[in-house]
């Protein structure tokens, strides 16, 4: 029940028993990152859930004193994971964002590449397909190589000069037209059907990270189902408070693997991950979708998740590499999936995995953040890089969005670090044992 004279006007919004919680103990300010970097108390979850609170309560307009600190938030979800009061940060943050979308919608270039993007793309695949091959076309036709010799990139600004720099090639076939429907399970054991997620950025950038997921999964027992008419998972959206269209996009691919008969849906994106299993409550006020939110993500498993929890081989090809391993936000604090990624890596032979201090602090990716907040991004990604233990020859992740951000950072400090999913090594550890490679 919204107060009477709320700042909050339209339907979702955040609620009085999320918000009330919040005791202001300040555990949460030691683990903030934009809170350790401006030390602004209205940038801190605590100063942030009191701005919602006070807006919710009619005290404070919906202006910019509390729309700034709303969208600058990372919502990297570390503040949950030491708050003693089980507040939640992460949904208050965006139910609020869901009131700024209606309130004071994005104008001007900015709203023209946010309608572009959320709405007229990512939930189309026949759009993101055609723009994959757009990005494959500047990449291949010696377009890439022209606008960098001839410096035409020099008037975008650095972050996304860089960004252009370290971009993926994309491959010839996104995984979700490569693989077939059914991949039969190659393991001693049948474990049931496990439907993959594919994703848009992850199977846009890194095909081949889906790839190794299917195999990983079929090689431990999984008969793994591509359902062809799912979605992007809508975690942008609801990122940036567009919760309609993403509720669009999530009744769409619960019907989908609903329907694929999947015991298990698997997903190799953090952030996909983490969006997936909240589906809920975007039907928080939907008795029908509701109930079936709730089947869909009682069943949504990170791929490391899945391979500890149902048991997977240890594969017997050496994989000789020194790994560090960064922990991405939606994984260990949205998923708390922090030891099934260790478990899988320290099970590969001849592969050394160097812990990192602050693994689990941002790198500044956090979805398209490092887009629209550059400077904060940039300095979360400088300590990320400072934090990088010496030694190493690469770092395994969770998430795409990290990925290209560490890239970022490996490309700026030119450092001989290899940027990997997790699922890419221990696929590379089963290849090498099928070719007797010890």
């Amino acid at each position: 029940m919204q107060e009477p004279n709320s700042a909050f006007l339209w339907p979702d919004a955040p609620e009085a028993d999320k918000y009330s919680v919040c005791v202001h103990c300040g555990f949460c300010l030691e683990v903030c990152p934009t809170y350790q970097q401006l030390g602004d108390e209205n940038h801190s979850p605590r100063g942030r859930v009191y701005l919602i609170k006070q807006a919710a309560e009619g005290v404070l307009p919906l202006d910019e004193s509390v729309v700034d600190p709303v969208f600058t938030c990372l919502d990297c979800r570390a503040c949950e994971t030491v708050c003693p009061s089980g507040v939640q940060v992460g949904a208050l943050i965006e139910e609020a964002r869901g009131q700024v979308f209606h309130a004071a919608p994005a104008r001007g270039w900015k709203g023209l590449i946010q309608r572009f993007f959320l709405r007229a793309v990512f939930p189309k695949p026949r759009r993101l397909k055609l723009l994959a091959g757009l990005l494959r076309f500047y990449q291949r036709s010696g377009l890439q190589r022209w606008v960098r010799k001839l410096r035409l990139l020099a008037v975008l600004p650095k972050h996304l000069r860089e960004m252009e720099a370290i971009l993926p090639k994309v491959p010839d076939r996104r995984a979700i037209d490569a693989l077939p429907p059914e991949i039969p399970a190659t393991g001693s054991t049948d474990k049931g059907v496990a439907g993959l997620f594919t994703g848009c950025v992850m199977d846009v950038f890194f095909a081949d990270v889906n790839q190794a997921t299917a195999r990983v999964a079929a090689r431990n027992g999984w008969r793994v189902r591509v359902p062809k008419d799912q979605l992007c998972c809508g975690a942008l959206q609801v990122h940036a408070g567009d919760r309609d269209m993403a509720r669009q996009m999530a009744r769409r691919n619960i019907d989908v693997f609903l329907a694929s008969g999947a015991d298990r849906i698997i997903i190799n994106a953090a952030g996909c991950g983490a969006a997936l299993k909240e589906y809920p409550a975007l039907f928080r006020d939907d008795p029908v979708y509701r109930e079936k939110a709730e089947q869909f993500s009682a069943r949504v498993r990170d791929i490391s998740e899945l391979l500890v929890e149902s048991g997977f081989e240890p594969p017997q090809g050496e994989v000789p590499r020194t790994i560090a391993y960064h922990d991405a936000c939606h994984l260990c604090h949205a998923q708390q999936v922090r030891t099934q990624p260790r478990t899988l890596l320290g099970a590969i032979p001849g592969l050394c995995l160097v812990e990192m201090a602050d693994s689990d602090r941002c790198c500044g990716s956090a979805g398209i953040y490092n887009l629209t907040h550059p400077e904060m991004a940039g300095a979360l990604l400088e300590r990320k890089m400072d934090d990088l233990p010496d030694g190493i020859d690469g770092v395994a992740m969770g998430n795409p969005g990290c990925m290209m951000q560490l890239m970022v950072g490996a490309h700026r400090r030119q450092a001989d670090v290899e940027i990997l999913h997790t699922v890419e090594l221990l696929d590379l550890a089963y290849q090498r044992e099928e070719v007797g490679t010890r």
